[in-house]
C-alpha cells in the first residue's frame, strides 16, 4: 500500500499543473453544488417561514366588474358587497365555512398625537380578525363583541405606527385624534407582510362614524374540509354559483368577484419551490459532471503518456489487475482530495452566508418581508454529494484503466 501511495504521489507531482487544473474543476463542481443548494434553501426557507404565518384555511372575497351579460343585464356593472353576502356565506356552506368576517375602511385618515401625526387607513374589522388574518396581538387587547355592540371608538395600532406616534410615550390608554374624533388606543398588533398597516377599529364604528351604511369592502371566511386543490376548486365554483344567483352575475364570470384562496396559492408556490429546487440540483450536477469529465480526460492522457511504462511493467511480470488498480487509485485520490476541499469550501461559504444574510429582511418602513433565511445545506447532503463525486471519479478512471490493462507488452514497448 505504501508503494502504491508513493507511486500515485510521484505521478501527481510529475504532472502538477494538469493535476491542479483537473482538481480545480472537481472542487469547483462540488463547491458550486453546495453553494447553489444553500442559496436555494435560503429562498425556500424564507418562503416557508412566510407561509407558516399565513392563515392557510381562509378565503378573501373582493367585488369586481361583470364581464358578461346576465339575464338582460349588461356587462361592465360594478358589484358591491354588503352584510347579506356575509350571511349568505355562513348559511349556504355550513359544512365548509367555520367563521366569517368583513372589513370596511376609511382611507386617508390622519392620526394625531401631540406633535406627531401619520396618514393611514382606518379599517373596521370583526373581533375574529386575528383568526382570519396573519396578525398577532403584541400588547393590550383586541376589538371585542362589546366594542362592536356599543360602537366604541377604540384603536388597535400596528407596531410601526406606534413608533411614529408615540416615540417617547406609553401608547396604551392614550387618546388619538382622528380628524376631530377621539379614539383610545387599546392594543398593538404586528404581522410580517403588512404592505400598508391599518389602524384597526370596530366594524360597526366605521359604519356609523363615516356613513358606510351596510357596505363591505371585502369579506373573509375560514374553511374546513378543503384539503387539496380539487376540493378547493369545487368549492370556489359552488361559491361563485351561489353568489351569482344572489348578486345577478354569471357563475363563470371570473371578474365579477375576486377570490383570494390562500391554500391554493400556497400549493402553487410549493410547486414553484419544487421546480426551483430541481433546477438548482440540475445546474449543480452539470457543474459536477464537468469535474468528472476533467478527471476522465486526465486519466486518458496519463494512460497514453505512460503506455511505454505499462509495457515495461507487463514485460517484467506485472498483472493487468495491478495496472487497473493503479489507474483507478489515482483517479479516486484526485477526486477524493479535491472533492473534500470543494465540500469544505462550499460549507464554509454557506455558513458565511448564514452569518451575514441568514435572516435577510426587506423593510420599507410600512412593510417588511423576509426574502432569505438560513441558507445552509445539511452536512449529510454535502457528504453524500462528495461520495457521489468519488464514485463518479472511480467510474471516470475505470475506462482509461481498462484500456491500460489491455495493452500488449510488445505494442506498449513500441509506443513513443
Amino acid at each position: 500500500m505504501t508503494d502504491l501511495i508513493q507511486e500515485i504521489y510521484g505521478t501527481i507531482m510529475r504532472n502538477k499543473l494538469r493535476t491542479i487544473l483537473t482538481g480545480f474543476s472537481v472542487a469547483w463542481g462540488i463547491f458550486m453544488l453546495i453553494v447553489l443548494l444553500g442559496a436555494g434553501n435560503g429562498l425556500i426557507h424564507a418562503f416557508e417561514g412566510q407561509s407558516r404565518n399565513m392563515k392557510m384555511n381562509s378565503i378573501k372575497i373582493y367585488p369586481g366588474y361583470t364581464s358578461k351579460p346576465f339575464k338582460g343585464l349588461k356587462e361592465g356593472r360594478r358589484l358591491s358587497l354588503d352584510e347579506s353576502d356575509r350571511q349568505l356565506t355562513e348559511q349556504a356552506f355550513p359544512e365548509n365555512v367555520t367563521s366569517t368576517g368583513a372589513s370596511v375602511s376609511k382611507d386617508g385618515a390622519i392620526l394625531t398625537f401631540g406633535k406627531e401625526h401619520v396618514s393611514i387607513s382606518l379599517q373596521g374589522v370583526f373581533p375574529n380578525y386575528t383568526e382570519l388574518e396573519a396578525v398577532k396581538l403584541k400588547e393590550g387587547r383586541f376589538i371585542n363583541d362589546r366594542d362592536m355592540k356599543e360602537r366604541r371608538k377604540v384603536l388597535v395600532l400596528h407596531e410601526k405606527t406606534i413608533r411614529i406616534l408615540f416615540p417617547h410615550t406609553e401608547p396604551l390608554g392614550q387618546y388619538v385624534d382622528v380628524q376631530g374624533v377621539a379614539y383610545r388606543v387599546v392594543g398593538i398588533y404586528t404581522d410580517q407582510n403588512s404592505f400598508s398597516p391599518s389602524a384597526l377599529v370596530p366594524f360597526t364604528t366605521v359604519q356609523l362614524v363615516y356613513g358606510k351604511g351596510d357596505s363591505i369592502d371585502n369579506l373573509t371566511f375560514a374553511t374546513e374540509g378543503l384539503t387539496d386543490e380539487a376540493t378547493n376548486q369545487k368549492f370556489e365554483a359552488d361559491y361563485r354559483q351561489a353568489m351569482g344567483l344572489h348578486k345577478s352575475f354569471s357563475p363563470t364570470d371570473q371578474s365579477a368577484i375576486w377570490m383570494w384562496n390562500r391554500f391554493t396559492q400556497y400549493l402553487q408556490q410549493q410547486s414553484a419551490t419544487r421546480i426551483l429546487h430541481i433546477a438548482i440540483w440540475v445546474i449543480g450536477i452539470f457543474t459536477l459532471l464537468s469535474g468528472i469529465v476533467g478527471v476522465s480526460n486526465i486519466m486518458l492522457i496519463t494512460v497514453r503518456e505512460r503506455t511505454h511504462e505499462f509495457g515495461i511493467r507487463k514485460a517484467l511480470g506485472a498483472k493487468p489487475a495491478s495496472i487497473l488498480w493503479l489507474i483507478i487509485s489515482e483517479s479516486v485520490a484526485i477526486t477524493t482530495f479535491f472533492g473534500y476541499i470543494g465540500m469544505v469550501a462550499g460549507i464554509a461559504v454557506t455558513e458565511y452566508m448564514n452569518q451575514v444574510a441568514g435572516k435577510q429582511t426587506v423593510d420599507a418602513g410600512v412593510f417588511s418581508v423576509t426574502v432569505f433565511e438560513n441558507p445552509t445545506v445539511d452536512l449529510s447532503i454535502a457528504i453524500q454529494a462528495t461520495l457521489t463525486l468519488i464514485i463518479a471519479g472511480t467510474l471516470a478512471g475505470l475506462f482509461p484503466a481498462r484500456k491500460a490493462a489491455r495493452i500488449r507488452p510488445i505494442e506498449a514497448l513500441r509506443a513513443d
